[in-house]
Protein backbone atom coordinates (compact mmCIF):
# COMPACT_ATOMS: atom_id res chain seq x y z
CA UNK A 1 0.00 0.00 0.00
CA UNK A 2 1.06 3.70 -0.64
CA UNK A 3 2.23 5.64 1.97
CA UNK A 4 0.90 9.23 2.29
CA UNK A 5 2.18 11.87 3.42
CA UNK A 6 0.87 13.59 6.50
CA UNK A 7 -1.97 16.56 5.77
CA UNK A 8 -0.37 19.41 7.36
CA UNK A 9 -2.74 21.82 9.40
CA UNK A 10 -4.37 24.79 8.16
CA UNK A 11 -3.15 28.00 9.37
CA UNK A 12 -6.06 29.77 10.78
CA UNK A 13 -5.01 32.95 12.05
CA UNK A 14 -5.47 35.93 10.56
CA UNK A 15 -2.21 38.30 9.47
CA UNK A 16 -3.13 40.57 12.14
CA UNK A 17 -3.09 37.93 14.85
CA UNK A 18 0.21 36.96 13.15
CA UNK A 19 1.31 40.93 13.33
CA UNK A 20 0.06 40.38 17.50
CA UNK A 21 2.73 37.46 17.85
CA UNK A 22 5.67 38.85 16.08
CA UNK A 23 5.36 42.14 17.82
CA UNK A 24 5.51 39.92 21.49
CA UNK A 25 8.54 38.24 20.14
CA UNK A 26 10.49 41.31 19.03
CA UNK A 27 9.65 42.72 22.97
CA UNK A 28 10.94 39.47 24.29
CA UNK A 29 13.75 39.14 22.27
CA UNK A 30 15.29 42.78 22.52
CA UNK A 31 13.99 42.44 26.21
CA UNK A 32 12.43 45.45 26.49
CA UNK A 33 10.93 46.79 29.79
CA UNK A 34 8.35 48.74 31.35
CA UNK A 35 9.06 52.89 30.01
CA UNK A 36 11.33 51.34 27.17
CA UNK A 37 10.26 52.75 23.66
CA UNK A 38 9.32 50.73 20.47
CA UNK A 39 9.65 51.45 16.80
CA UNK A 40 6.75 53.51 15.08
CA UNK A 41 4.02 52.12 13.64
CA UNK A 42 5.51 52.22 10.21
CA UNK A 43 9.05 51.23 10.76
CA UNK A 44 6.87 47.49 11.66
CA UNK A 45 4.87 48.07 8.87
CA UNK A 46 8.12 47.89 6.48
CA UNK A 47 9.95 45.61 8.52
CA UNK A 48 7.04 43.08 8.90
CA UNK A 49 5.89 43.94 4.75
CA UNK A 50 2.54 44.65 6.13
CA UNK A 51 0.50 47.48 5.73
CA UNK A 52 0.39 49.94 8.90
CA UNK A 53 -3.35 48.89 8.75
CA UNK A 54 -2.56 45.40 10.21
CA UNK A 55 0.28 46.82 12.24
CA UNK A 56 -2.31 49.67 14.10
CA UNK A 57 -4.81 46.79 14.84
CA UNK A 58 -1.97 44.90 16.15
CA UNK A 59 -0.36 47.68 18.38
CA UNK A 60 -4.07 48.05 19.61
CA UNK A 61 -5.02 45.01 20.78
CA UNK A 62 -1.60 45.59 23.07
CA UNK A 63 -2.85 48.73 23.98
CA UNK A 64 -6.26 47.47 24.82
CA UNK A 65 -4.39 44.61 27.83
CA UNK A 66 -2.28 47.53 28.82
CA UNK A 67 1.11 46.76 27.55
CA UNK A 68 1.72 49.48 25.62
CA UNK A 69 0.77 52.97 26.02
CA UNK A 70 1.40 56.18 23.94
CA UNK A 71 3.38 58.75 25.62
CA UNK A 72 3.95 62.58 24.31
CA UNK A 73 6.68 63.28 22.75
CA UNK A 74 7.72 59.73 22.76
CA UNK A 75 5.31 57.44 20.87
CA UNK A 76 4.66 54.31 22.42
CA UNK A 77 6.04 53.28 25.06
CA UNK A 78 6.10 49.61 27.07
CA UNK A 79 4.13 49.51 30.60
CA UNK A 80 3.74 47.10 33.58
CA UNK A 81 -0.08 45.58 32.59
CA UNK A 82 -2.78 45.65 35.36
CA UNK A 83 -3.53 42.07 35.04
CA UNK A 84 -6.52 42.18 37.05
CA UNK A 85 -8.05 45.09 35.04
CA UNK A 86 -7.97 43.16 32.31
CA UNK A 87 -9.10 40.42 34.34
CA UNK A 88 -12.23 42.36 35.32
CA UNK A 89 -13.37 43.04 32.47
CA UNK A 90 -14.35 39.76 31.81
CA UNK A 91 -15.64 38.69 35.33
CA UNK A 92 -19.52 39.18 34.67
CA UNK A 93 -21.08 36.24 36.36
CA UNK A 94 -23.93 36.78 34.16
CA UNK A 95 -22.66 36.05 31.25
CA UNK A 96 -20.15 33.37 32.63
CA UNK A 97 -21.44 29.58 32.30
CA UNK A 98 -21.76 27.72 35.38
CA UNK A 99 -18.93 25.53 34.85
CA UNK A 100 -16.55 29.10 35.01
CA UNK A 101 -18.52 30.45 38.22
CA UNK A 102 -18.13 27.00 39.80
CA UNK A 103 -14.35 27.64 38.98
CA UNK A 104 -14.26 30.88 40.09
CA UNK A 105 -15.40 29.78 43.38
CA UNK A 106 -13.21 26.94 43.80
CA UNK A 107 -10.73 29.18 43.76
CA UNK A 108 -12.00 31.76 46.49
CA UNK A 109 -12.20 28.47 48.85
CA UNK A 110 -8.43 27.59 47.52
CA UNK A 111 -7.52 31.29 48.26
CA UNK A 112 -9.00 31.08 51.48
CA UNK A 113 -7.37 27.79 53.03
CA UNK A 114 -4.05 28.86 51.37
CA UNK A 115 -3.49 32.18 53.12
CA UNK A 116 -2.97 30.96 56.81
CA UNK A 117 0.88 31.19 57.08
CA UNK A 118 1.01 34.29 55.56
CA UNK A 119 -1.98 35.85 57.94
CA UNK A 120 0.07 34.50 60.98
CA UNK A 121 3.39 36.45 59.58
CA UNK A 122 2.02 39.49 58.66
CA UNK A 123 -0.87 40.15 61.69
CA UNK A 124 -0.64 43.07 63.78
CA UNK A 125 -2.82 44.60 66.74
CA UNK A 126 -4.24 47.43 64.69
CA UNK A 127 -5.15 44.06 62.44
CA UNK A 128 -6.51 41.88 65.10
CA UNK A 129 -8.45 45.32 66.78
CA UNK A 130 -10.44 45.66 63.25
CA UNK A 131 -11.13 41.96 63.06
CA UNK A 132 -12.65 41.92 66.49
CA UNK A 133 -14.83 45.49 65.53
CA UNK A 134 -15.94 43.41 62.43
CA UNK A 135 -16.90 40.12 64.43
CA UNK A 136 -18.63 42.51 67.51
CA UNK A 137 -20.61 43.99 65.14
CA UNK A 138 -22.05 40.75 62.95
CA UNK A 139 -22.72 39.02 66.57
CA UNK A 140 -25.23 41.79 67.46
CA UNK A 141 -27.42 40.85 64.51
CA UNK A 142 -26.36 37.04 64.02
CA UNK A 143 -26.37 35.71 67.65
CA UNK A 144 -26.41 32.05 67.33
CA UNK A 145 -26.97 31.82 63.48
CA UNK A 146 -25.24 29.59 60.89
CA UNK A 147 -25.92 32.03 58.78
CA UNK A 148 -24.12 35.56 58.38
CA UNK A 149 -25.45 37.93 55.77
CA UNK A 150 -23.47 38.58 53.02
CA UNK A 151 -22.58 42.15 53.78
CA UNK A 152 -20.99 40.34 57.00
CA UNK A 153 -19.39 37.69 55.54
CA UNK A 154 -17.50 40.35 52.76
CA UNK A 155 -16.24 42.57 56.02
CA UNK A 156 -14.70 39.33 57.57
CA UNK A 157 -13.10 37.56 54.65
CA UNK A 158 -12.09 40.95 53.05
CA UNK A 159 -10.21 41.70 56.16
CA UNK A 160 -8.42 38.08 55.85
CA UNK A 161 -6.92 38.87 53.15
CA UNK A 162 -6.03 42.40 53.76
CA UNK A 163 -4.24 41.42 56.28
CA UNK A 164 -2.36 38.67 53.44
CA UNK A 165 -0.33 41.83 52.96
CA UNK A 166 -0.48 40.65 49.39
CA UNK A 167 -2.09 43.45 46.79
CA UNK A 168 -2.01 40.98 43.88
CA UNK A 169 -4.07 38.28 46.48
CA UNK A 170 -6.41 41.61 48.04
CA UNK A 171 -7.67 42.63 44.25
CA UNK A 172 -8.10 39.15 43.08
CA UNK A 173 -10.62 38.99 46.01
CA UNK A 174 -11.91 41.92 44.83
CA UNK A 175 -12.62 40.76 41.55
CA UNK A 176 -13.76 38.03 42.72
CA UNK A 177 -16.81 39.54 44.95
CA UNK A 178 -19.47 40.05 41.92
CA UNK A 179 -18.81 36.10 41.50
CA UNK A 180 -18.97 34.90 45.10
CA UNK A 181 -22.39 37.65 45.32
CA UNK A 182 -23.68 35.60 42.77
CA UNK A 183 -23.32 32.26 43.69
CA UNK A 184 -23.95 32.69 47.06
CA UNK A 185 -27.15 35.31 46.45
CA UNK A 186 -28.71 32.15 43.54
CA UNK A 187 -27.63 28.68 45.32
CA UNK A 188 -27.45 29.59 49.07
CA UNK A 189 -27.80 26.21 50.65
CA UNK A 190 -26.28 26.63 54.50
CA UNK A 191 -29.97 27.54 55.83
CA UNK A 192 -30.59 24.02 56.97
CA UNK A 193 -26.97 22.47 56.64
CA UNK A 194 -25.58 20.04 59.55
CA UNK A 195 -22.32 20.25 59.58
CA UNK A 196 -20.29 17.21 60.29
CA UNK A 197 -18.61 17.63 63.46
CA UNK A 198 -22.06 19.43 64.60
CA UNK A 199 -20.68 22.70 64.90
CA UNK A 200 -20.25 25.47 63.31
CA UNK A 201 -17.20 27.63 62.94
CA UNK A 202 -17.80 30.75 63.14
CA UNK A 203 -16.13 34.09 62.38
CA UNK A 204 -15.48 34.52 66.37
CA UNK A 205 -13.75 30.71 66.70
CA UNK A 206 -11.32 32.19 63.73
CA UNK A 207 -10.50 35.04 65.10
CA UNK A 208 -9.84 33.72 68.42
CA UNK A 209 -7.52 30.68 65.98
CA UNK A 210 -5.88 33.68 64.30
CA UNK A 211 -4.76 35.33 67.96
CA UNK A 212 -3.71 31.98 69.73
CA UNK A 213 -3.06 29.72 67.17
CA UNK A 214 -0.90 28.05 64.47
CA UNK A 215 -1.60 28.30 60.35
CA UNK A 216 -2.12 24.46 60.85
CA UNK A 217 -5.11 25.29 63.39
CA UNK A 218 -6.36 27.35 61.50
CA UNK A 219 -6.53 25.70 58.00
CA UNK A 220 -8.36 23.08 59.83
CA UNK A 221 -10.78 25.60 61.55
CA UNK A 222 -11.22 27.32 58.19
CA UNK A 223 -12.08 24.16 56.67
CA UNK A 224 -14.76 23.38 58.83
CA UNK A 225 -15.65 27.22 58.19
CA UNK A 226 -16.15 26.58 54.85
CA UNK A 227 -17.28 22.65 54.76
CA UNK A 228 -20.94 23.33 53.47
CA UNK A 229 -19.21 25.18 50.35
CA UNK A 230 -17.11 22.19 49.84
CA UNK A 231 -19.60 19.66 50.17
CA UNK A 232 -21.81 21.20 47.09
CA UNK A 233 -18.85 21.36 44.92
CA UNK A 234 -17.71 17.61 45.84
CA UNK A 235 -21.41 16.74 45.24
CA UNK A 236 -22.28 15.73 48.98
CA UNK A 237 -25.26 18.29 49.15
CA UNK A 238 -28.13 18.44 46.54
Amino acid sequence: MKKLTKIEPVETSSLVDKVEARLLEYIKENKLQAGDSIPKELDFAQSLGVSRTVVREALLRLRTIGIIESKKHRGMILTNPDIMNNIQRMLDPTLLATSTLKNLFELRLIMEMGMADFLFEHKTEKDMLELEEIVILEEETSFKKAVFSLDKEIAFHGKLYEMSNNNTLKKFQDLLLPIFEYVYLNHSMLKDYEYSSGQFITHRMLMDNLKVGTPETFRTAMRRHLEPHFDRIFKKLH
